[in-house]
């Protein structure tokens, strides 16, 4: 049963799971669920169409969710996916606001860019309701299809930089996007990634000392991973996987050799294609250390990487070069290893230092890992928080 008293926390993604906007929307509901919210998410999928209650056992509030088919499926033609995208996004959304029986006491959106802010800031002001925006990105015009003036860049550098500092409050998800809105006058909180950490337990996985050393890329490394960096570091050390091992997650075979200009891989590359969300953390588990590669860009370093989150709370430590946040968690030999930049060269050393390391040093790093999602990456930490700067934003919009 929901109170009268509640959050919608609206986006055009599917919800609980599916995408890593689906695992950030989950995140900081069940913090807000912790604090004592009740929270209603109404996701982009067209299903459920009648609330559901998401059952995750926090004590105090409530979570629920719905389906209000926002997202293009999967069947529509381009031009239709692009009028749902650039005309009729955030209106679904709006219009089930207006179903409901009871006003929310605030609305958080997540992804829904320029379309669904120039819906849900007018509707949020008469009716006097504060209007959150979670912001995880900021956007290069290589990521984007068509480049710096196309219609996709454009778009999102409105909603950045012209109708996010309009909203009541923002959740930033690294300093950089929270000392760039703070500076603009908007009443920011920091929230990285969080998952439900506790779950997992306290993770433990003896390497055998004649096995070979087993690294994990897990994801879509699109134009932010530097996937290719890992692998010709991996082929370099080692091509026939005696010693060492990449596993890749997320795309084919195929994929690769296509986004690469590869024929081929050498053995000690081990491409596993997608697999599910569970697999995904069985992976991890059983990985020796996952590795992250980033060129420190604006957009590496105003995001932060959830697969790195992902690899702490599953106790698997990390081989990572520092952008965005990173360095405030990861410490060179406790929660994984640093690389000194993004190059191959860079990569090539830390992994030989990972391959010096013994059976009983890797199980410490998994004890450090683990602990330090705990600390900063369990939805509970964020609770208070969240709490506190949802509760001044009602002062400031009273």
């Amino acid at each position: 049963m929901r109170t009268s008293n509640w959050i919608a926390y609206v986006g055009p993604f599917p919800f609980p799971w599916g995408q890593a906007g689906s695992r950030r929307m989950a995140g900081i509901a069940r913090s807000l669920a912790q604090a004592g919210y009740s929270v209603v998410v109404a996701g982009g999928n067209d299903l459920p169409a009648a609330e559901q209650n998401l059952n995750e056992g926090e004590p105090k509030g409530t979570i629920r969710y719905v389906g209000v088919g926002e997202s293009p499926s999967a069947g529509m033609s381009s031009f239709k996916k692009f009028w749902r995208v650039f005309v009729e996004w955030g209106g679904k959304t709006v219009q089930w606001l207006d179903r409901q029986p009871s006003k929310p006491s605030h609305v958080v959106v997540y992804g829904g860019s320029a379309q669904y802010m120039l819906r849900l800031l007018p509707w949020c002001k008469r009716h006097g309701i504060p209007l959150i925006v979670d912001v995880v990105e900021w956007y290069d015009p290589r990521q984007m299809k068509g480049g710096r003036f196309g219609p996709f860049y454009l778009n999102a550098q409105f909603a950045l930089r012209y109708l996010y500092p309009r909203c009541d409050g923002v959740i930033a998800i690294s300093s950089l996007l929270e000392n760039h809105y703070r500076t603009l006058g908007c009443k920011v909180v920091r929230i990285p990634p969080s998952l439900d950490v506790q779950a997992n337990g306290n993770l433990f996985h003896l390497k055998d000392p004649a096995a070979p050393l087993v690294l994990l890329y897990a994801g879509t490394p699109g134009r932010k991973d530097l996937l290719l960096h890992v692998i010709e570091a991996v082929e370099a050390l080692d091509a026939t996987g005696t010693r060492l091992r990449l596993k890749v997650l997320g795309p084919t075979l195929g994929q690769l050799k296509a986004s690469y200009g590869r024929s081929e891989f050498a053995p000690s590359i081990e491409v596993l294609g997608h697999v599910n969300q569970v697999e995904i953390a069985q992976h991890i588990r059983l990985a020796d250390l996952t590795v992250l590669l980033r060129e420190p860009a604006r957009f590496a370093n105003a995001g932060f990487p959830t697969k790195l989150v992902e690899s702490l709370a599953n106790g698997t430590p990390v081989i990572v070069n520092l952008t965005s946040d990173i360095g405030m968690y990861i410490r060179d030999g406790a929660e994984g290893l640093v690389c000194h930049d993004c190059s191959v060269r860079a990569l090539t050393l830390a992994i030989e230092r990972a391959l010096e390391l013994s059976s009983l040093q890797l199980q410490a790093m998994r004890h450090s890992a683990i602990e330090q999602a705990q600390r900063s990456f369990d939805f509970r930490a964020h609770s208070g928080e969240l709490h506190s700067f949802f509760k001044s934003t009602e002062r400031v919009s009273s």
